[in-house]
Parts: C-alpha cells; sequence; structure tokens
C-alpha cells in the first residue's frame, strides 16, 4: 500500500474491523454493478471511494434531465450521453486508483452467465422484475452472493441474496406482481433521496461482504419507510423446493435460459409465420390484454402441459408481464421436451416497443 494510499483510506484502515488487511481486502475485490441508476449511483460511487479494486457496472441507457433528482452521479451536461460512459469518467475522477470496466448493453439471459462470470459480489440496481430474476438465476448458478434492493415512491427494501445457505430471490418472490400493481418510477413517481438512501445500504453490505464483518442482510428483507423514517425487517428462509436455489436447482441451469426479443417475435410474426403463443398469466390479466395464443396460468402449467402435446413439433413462444413468469414456465416445458423460449421483458417490453 503506497503512502498516498494510506492517506486517503486512513480514515477507514484506522478501523478495527478494516484495517490495512481489509483495505487490501477491498482492493483486491470485484464487484459487479447492474445499472447505473438511482440505485446504482450511490453504490457505484461508495464503492469506488472505498477502495474495491475492480468496478464493474452494466447499463444500456442514456443520460435524461428526468434522470437528474436521483442520479447523482451525473450532471446536466452529461444529458444525452451513455450512462455507461459518463458513469466511468465520473467514477475514475472519484478514484483514479479504481479499475472500472463498463458494458453498454442490456443484462438479460443469454449475457448474464458471462457478464457476472469472475465478480466476487454482485449488487443489483435494476428497475425491472425481468432483470431481477435473471441476475438472481445468474447469481445463484455461480455462487455469488447477490445485493438486492429496490425502492417505489417513498419507500424501499434491501436484502442480501444467494449467499452460501441463504435464500435467493425467488425465495422471497416467487414471481412477479401483476403487471400495473407496482407502478414503476415514471409512473408513481420517487424522491430523489429514496433510492439514495437504499443505494448506500447496498454498498455497506456489499463492502461488510468482502470483509467479511458484520451480520450481513442474508434471510433478512430490510423495509425502509421515508416518509415516517421506519425500518422494519422480515425473515425469510431459503425454499427446498426453489426451482434456483432448492435442493434440486439443476432444474433451473442459467446456461439453458432461452429467450426471444419483441422485435424478432414481431417480425415473424408481420411476415405471417404461424407462431405457437402461450400466455401463462393469470386469467384476469389476459382477459384485460393479450398478443394471442392460450391460455395456462404458470400454476396449472405443470398439471395441465399436456395439453400442449400437439404442439411439440413447433417452437412456443411463452409470454407474461415482465418475463419472470414466463422464464420458469419455458425452463418447465423445456424440461418436458416442448422446444421453449420466453419472449424477453414480457407484455411491458412488447407495449413499450
Amino acid at each position: 500500500m503506497t503512502g498516498t494510499d494510506a492517506r486517503r483510506y486512513s480514515r477507514q484502515i484506522t478501523l478495527a474491523e478494516v484495517g490495512e488487511s481489509g483495505q487490501r481486502a477491498l482492493a483486491d475485490a470485484s464487484v459487479l454493478v447492474v445499472g447505473a441508476g438511482g440505485l446504482g449511483s450511490p453504490v457505484l460511487h461508495h464503492l469506488s471511494a472505498s477502495g474495491v479494486g475492480h468496478i464493474g457496472l452494466v447499463e444500456f441507457d442514456q443520460v435524461d434531465v428526468s434522470n437528474l433528482h436521483r442520479q447523482t452521479l451525473y450532471a446536466t451536461t452529461d444529458i444525452g450521453r451513455d450512462k455507461a460512459e459518463a458513469a466511468r469518467e465520473r467514477l475514475r475522477a472519484i478514484n483514479p486508483n479504481v479499475r472500472v470496466e463498463a458494458f453498454a448493453e442490456r443484462l438479460d439471459a443469454r449475457n448474464a452467465p458471462h457478464l457476472l462470470s469472475g465478480f466476487d459480489v454482485v449488487v443489483d440496481g435494476s428497475d425491472s422484475f425481468s432483470t431481477r430474476y435473471i441476475v438472481n438465476d445468474a447469481a445463484v448458478a455461480l455462487g455469488i452472493p447477490n445485493v438486492y434492493a429496490s425502492v417505489s415512491q417513498l419507500s424501499g427494501q434491501a436484502s442480501v441474496l444467494g449467499a452460501a445457505g441463504g435464500p435467493c430471490y425467488r425465495c422471497l418472490f416467487p414471481s412477479p406482481p401483476p403487471a400495473g400493481l407496482i407502478p414503476s418510477c415514471a409512473e408513481g413517481g420517487v424522491l430523489g433521496v429514496v433510492p439514495a438512501l437504499l443505494g448506500t445500504i447496498q454498498a455497506t453490505e456489499a463492502l461488510k461482504l468482502i470483509l467479511g464483518i458484520g451480520t450481513p442482510l442474508v434471510g433478512r428483507l430490510l423495509m425502509v419507510d421515508a416518509l415516517t423514517m421506519e425500518v422494519r425487517e422480515v425473515r425469510f428462509e431459503r425454499d427446498p423446493d426453489c426451482p434456483a436455489c432448492g435442493d434440486d436447482r439443476r432444474t433451473m441451469p442459467v446456461d439453458d435460459a432461452r429467450d426471444i426479443s419483441v422485435r424478432a417475435l414481431a417480425d415473424r410474426l408481420a411476415e405471417g409465420e404461424d407462431v405457437a403463443l402461450l400466455d401463462v398469466r393469470e386469467a384476469a390479466e389476459h382477459v384485460a390484454f393479450d398478443i394471442g395464443g392460450r391460455l395456462i396460468p404458470l400454476g396449472m402449467l405443470d398439471a395441465r402441459a399436456f395439453e400442449l402435446d400437439d404442439l411439440r413439433d413447433r417452437e412456443i413462444v411463452v409470454y407474461c408481464a415482465t418475463g419472470g413468469r414466463s422464464g420458469q414456465a419455458a425452463r418447465l416445458l423445456t424440461q418436458r421436451g416442448f422446444r421453449a423460449v420466453s419472449l424477453r421483458g414480457g407484455l411491458e417490453a412488447w407495449r413499450e416497443a
């Protein structure tokens, strides 16, 4: 450790829980942050300032003026720039000794194993249910702890998922909520400090995992209400039947995850291809909006898969609201001998496109 490093991290090294050996552990560590938005901004800032040696960030979006009240890595002059590049530039200014690797791409089921591979910890700062399930499944398969958080309006929650012996995201939320139940930041709004608060908790948990100190939020969901400043904790356990981390975890290998983009499906439909579509949402969701095909809710699919026997020689495109349930369904059908793919991003992505 150089004299400059000793001065930079002196207040941190002074802590008995850190010391010089802990600071070296941070320098040797690697953390991948998925999303460089409201949650990712404080995470990236604090990991860099704390001296984590290798930081990866995955972000496909550009800086918009509506981001600036909560995504504090960016300035007004960054509007229109790729967030990945703007964030990397900012982190280098914060701490030039940290190696920052930026991936300007959307994380999906196909590239997730590659992107997460080699990192010690993944911090999930994404804002969609489909991405959270993908991050979870890849992290579990690779044996990487996943520091999770999400925010909505004036509240948020955080946990450490997929740690050795601990539960994962699917243990906590086996399937996504119905479409429209939880508004996005664009729909419901968010107080700028709330993601900053939860992102700082994520950064804290990541540092604790690297240093091996304290009690991480494993099997504990921390719920924060910024309006009343009340903090509650809900404990949960690993589900032995969880398709991702359960006793028979091989039933959901990440490498076998297959999906199809909205654009690819739209092109096939426009060309008149007779695509076999399967909606695995609930009946009420299907009645409200669908893109055709058969309806078998995910909870009934195992028992009713025989109804699809006439489709065994065709590829089945499975869809749901955001891609979480359809991913599970596609894997289940693949295990049953069907050729099934999941619509990436679900009907949420379909509507956006």
